[in-house]
């Protein structure tokens, strides 16, 4: 692989896109950003990324959870950043900027991989009863 083929970013990228801190590495993350798209190869996202920058966020900079979610959705609005090949966290992002919290992101992306999959969902968590084919035991 060259310093030409597409790239998946990890969390400590993402992490530093959306918070700036450290100042010089999120410097560094978004020239590479910029630099790639502007190449024709926008970076790449999975939904494990997603979730992780999420949690940390929320637990370690102290983002609330609704603040999170904009954040992460807004990482993929002018294109630089797009989800991952079969990635369902976009779609997911854009649900909770417009519903109720509950159940959260990380349930969410679980219930949309798995719906992708063509499976159903079996769970004990009552808030997840209304999502579609979901099985609250």
């Amino acid at each position: 692989m060259g310093a030409s083929d597409p790239c998946g970013l990890d969390t400590s990228v993402v992490l530093r896109l959306l918070t700036g801190v450290p100042a010089e590495q999120a410097g560094r993350a978004l020239q590479f950003v910029v630099a790639a798209f502007s190449a024709g190869r926008p970076s790449t996202v999975s939904d494990l990324v997603v979730t992780e920058a999420y949690f940390a966020l929320h637990h370690h900079f102290g983002v609330p959870k609704r603040e999170a979610v904009q954040a992460l959705s807004g990482l993929f609005e002018n294109g630089m950043i797009v989800p991952e090949d079969g990635g369902v966290s976009l779609v997911v992002l854009r649900q909770m900027s417009a519903e109720s919290q509950k159940p959260g992101l990380v349930d969410r992306i679980i219930h949309a991989q798995y719906i992708h999959q063509k499976k159903r969902l079996a769970t004990f968590e009552k808030a997840s009863a209304k999502m579609t084919r979901t099985v609250v035991l």
